[in-house]
């Protein structure tokens, strides 16, 4: 019995109170109620607070009651429930559930049952999400912070998809505006064997592409200038973009949609999301330039759409890309940005709402705060290549992609992050992602060990009540947990969520197969018997959940180390 399954139960044994007149609820009887797991150990199994948050509403032979009277009420229908062996009331009416050892170990069957979709659950059936995430100017390298967000975009990708979401991952390709410029500007003075401009980009990177430009296009050095940057500018992005794309596929992400926000100003789009917003009376002319109203919608002050010189504003492309994706049919979007665009959330909020649309619904702005990465104690300054910043190369060539996807999704997004590469480049149980990764081969170990003795998994003959020791439960009961932790983790955003779960699984599985007492193997020359079989059904549920909580974080989980 999981969690979901005691939630039914409990609402089963509501509505048949209510049907036989023990009780009215005005309200009518809820269709699910939160079940936890004590915290404190001798509580039970499971523990709910039903009662005391109906106990206001309900009534009981017409009259008002307190929750404790009627925690009564429903721990006496609950200990009849098939399952269930105790329910005791503590305090003010906590009611404190103990489950059946076969109904308990049942879950083990269960998970085995549904494989890679356990955990999956349709909390996000019907929405039409689009993910946007690092989309990152094709200017140089991915750095560390892009590198973050392409970790936690696409493990949550995943999480929305496992949980019911249609789901474009997107990356909006900045091909528009000055930092091109600076960038062609760049590379035209390095195969010119000019200094690079004071605003320019540098690095070995610039050397590389200006190289492979000249080499594609020979007769570029000898276009007038403003033609050769332009050539700079179209090759250049090309050979960047192409890198990056490289660089993320190799990390284990890949996009459905690459936009192109020049298109956006070459398809009319800008002038359609002005011609909205106009429409809609949310747009005004001062000063020669054309304003949004975006303080009437809670940003600090109103902005400018056009310039009073006929240029568009920055802020007038976003305009149009929201609009675009609200009429490519998305119920929600989302775009991931750093900590240096704090600032930006209010603007972006209040476009949205000019827009009649909900800020936090239809548009949600995710900001992830930085990365330091330590070496020998001391942080790495900057990529050899990159010149400037620490890359995703270099994360990768420093401790692999497992445990750099890992390490960027372990960690809240709104806490800067310290990784020490000494720590997770190390091949031990310090290194999280080792740590779980382990726990997921000893159980294939296992199970091919299993299988040398001629064991396999049991199907009609599993008998669930042998899985009584104490550490069955333990175990069962946070195998239980993985679909609420996944839907909490889509819930709330929080990909961290899956990680954390995975390490606290991993340790309650290590305890329990360091405990003689729940030994999977017969011992010696005891023949096989029910109970090795029902423990390798432990195993084997334990492979799935960890597998498919590492497959949630783009990690791979091995079956040898």
């Amino acid at each position: 019995m999981n969690p979901d399954q005691l939630s039914e139960t409990i609402v089963d044994a509501l509505g048949a109170l209510v049907a036989d007149g023990a009780i009215t609820l005005p309200d009518g009887v809820p269709t699910r109620v939160t079940v936890e797991r004590p915290r404190q150990k001798g509580h039970g199994d499971y523990a709910t607070n039903v009662a005391l948050q109906l106990a206001k509403q309900v009534l009981i032979n017409g009259q008002g009651t307190n929750p404790r009277a009627f925690a009564d009420l429903v721990a006496e229908r609950l200990r009849a429930s098939d399952g269930i062996s105790e329910v005791e009331i503590a305090g003010p009416g906590f009611l404190n559930i103990t489950v059946e050892a076969g109904a308990q170990g049942q879950v083990a069957a269960d998970i085995v049952a549904a494989g890679e979709s356990y955990g999956s659950s349709d909390a996000f059936a019907g929405e039409k999400i689009n993910l946007e995430f690092v989309s990152a100017n094709p200017t140089g390298p991915l750095h560390i912070g892009a590198v973050r967000w392409a970790a936690v975009g696409d493990a949550l990708g995943r999480i929305f998809t496992f949980s019911g979401a249609e789901v474009t991952r997107e990356y909006y390709f900045n091909d528009h505006g000055a930092q091109l410029d600076r960038f062609s500007s760049s590379l035209l003075a390095w195969a010119k064997g000019r200094p690079v401009p004071e605003d320019g980009y540098g690095g070995a990177y610039i050397e590389e592409i200006a190289k492979d430009v000249v080499a594609k296009r020979p007769e570029v050095l000898d276009l007038p200038e403003d033609e050769a940057q332009e050539v700079f500018r179209a090759e250049g992005v090309e050979l960047m973009f192409a890198e990056i794309k490289q660089s993320l596929h190799d990390f284990g992400v890949d996009f459905d949609v690459y936009f192109h926000e020049n298109n956006l100003h070459e398809s009319g789009a800008v002038e359609r999301a002005i011609s909205r917003l106009t429409e809609m009376g949310n747009t005004y002319e001062a000063d020669g330039a054309l304003w949004l109203r975006t303080e009437k919608y809670g940003d600090d002050k109103d902005r400018v759409i056009v310039r009073s010189n006929g240029t568009p504003a920055y802020i007038s492309g976003d305009l149009a890309y929201y609009l675009d994706k609200k009429e490519r049919g998305f119920d929600r979007c989302f775009i991931m940005l750093g900590a240096d665009h704090h600032g930006y959330v209010g603007r972006m909020n209040a476009m949205c709402a000019a827009f009649g649309d909900e800020p936090g619904k239809d548009l949600e702005i995710l900001i992830g705060q930085m990365v330091n990465l330590l070496r020998d104690g001391k942080p790495l300054r900057m990529s050899k290549r990159a010149g400037t910043t620490v890359t995703i190369n270099d994360l990768v060539d420093a401790i692999g992609v497992d445990a750099s996807r890992y390490a960027l999704a372990r960690y809240t997004n709104d806490t800067n992050i310290d990784l020490d590469l000494d720590l997770w480049a190390r091949a031990h149980n310090d290194n999280p992602v080792y740590y779980v990764q382990y726990a997921h081969a000893r159980t294939c170990r296992m199970m091919e060990n299993a299988a040398d003795l001629g064991m396999s998994l049991p199907e009609d003959s599993f008998d669930p009540t042998l899985l009584a020791h104490e550490l069955d439960g333990t175990l069962l009961r946070a195998l239980a947990e993985f679909p609420r932790v996944v839907t909490a983790a889509a819930e709330l955003r929080a990909p961290h969520r899956v990680a954390r779960y995975l390490e606290d699984t991993a340790s309650v599985f290590n305890k329990w197969y360091d405990t003689k007492e729940c030994r999977m193997l017969p011992q010696g020359d005891e023949p096989v018997a029910p109970v090795n079989e029902a423990r390798l059904m432990m195993v084997a549920s334990t492979r799935t959940v960890i597998a498919n909580g590492l497959r949630l974080l783009g990690v791979s989980a091995p079956e040898r180390m």
